[in-house]
């Protein structure tokens, strides 16, 4: 009994992170300068969001922000990848834009990449898992943060 309380105590913060940051989003607002920028799209929930990101010569992500609108998960999970990706490289903001993946959709594409990858807060999103439908939602600015540093597209939509 006590493992299913702990839990449910763990759930209940996951929760009210997701909440937290869905309400409060982080890094919300425009980025004048930015060198980079996105749009993602969700048809399936109504979620848009245009993801600025601003890379200095040292392909380093030196800010980050999002505007947009959306469901909870959405919202919540864009501003906890601004608070994530923020003075990473290029490169990292990569590995963790696949560890995320792999991690919502349950793939261990490469462990030790995933070994090397925190992802904390992140795994307050671990309970969308049950629903399918919402994992598109919680993935779509990691997609257009994906599209937006790799220069792929500007619109990525997640179907």
């Amino acid at each position: 009994m006590k493992k299913d309380h702990v839990t449910s105590d763990i759930l209940d913060l996951y929760r009210e992170l997701i909440i937290d940051h869905a309400h409060s989003p982080r890094n919300y607002r425009s980025l004048v300068g930015a060198t980079n920028s996105s749009e993602g799209i969700n048809p399936l929930c109504g979620d848009k969001l245009y993801l600025y990101i601003k890379i200095n010569s040292k392909k380093i992500i030196e800010d980050i922000s999002f505007e947009g609108t959306g469901c909870a998960v959405s919202m919540a999970s864009a501003s906890l990848l601004t608070e994530s990706i923020k003075n990473l490289s290029i490169s990292e903001a990569n590995d963790f834009f696949e560890s995320v993946i792999s991690f919502m959709l349950d793939k261990n594409n490469d462990s030790n990449l995933n070994k090397k990858i925190n992802l904390s807060k992140l795994k307050a999103l671990e309970g969308v898992k049950q629903y399918p439908m919402r994992i598109k939602c919680a993935t779509l600015a990691w997609h257009a943060l994906h599209a937006a540093i790799n220069k792929t597209s500007f619109s990525v939509t997640t179907e």
